[in-house]
């Protein structure tokens, strides 16, 4: 049950993440996911200390799930940094 818990909530903070970044229509429903996951670990380790709070790993609250979308928002903050040369 985690396992759907991940897809579905790392998809939708995922799409969140790249609608907020303006690279939707650069994604697909798999990237979405993979950015919701991934930016759900970046949002454990640099923010979750700071706040206090978990992200969708440790449980789902809406707490978790911010926490997870500003990792994602950094997470696609970077990519853009490398690949375009500016943040967006």
């Amino acid at each position: 049950m985690g396992l759907i818990l991940w897809l579905i909530v790392g998809g939708i903070v995922g799409w969140l993440a790249s609608m907020v970044m303006k690279t939707d229509g650069q994604q697909g429903i798999i990237l979405n996911v993979v950015v919701g996951i991934v930016g759900a670990f970046i949002g454990g380790w640099l923010i979750s200390p700071l706040v206090g709070m978990g992200t969708i790993n440790s449980g789902f609250s809406i707490g978790s799930v911010v926490v997870s979308l500003i990792g994602a928002i950094i997470l696609l903050a970077i990519v853009n940094l490398f690949r375009r040369g500016r943040v967006r």
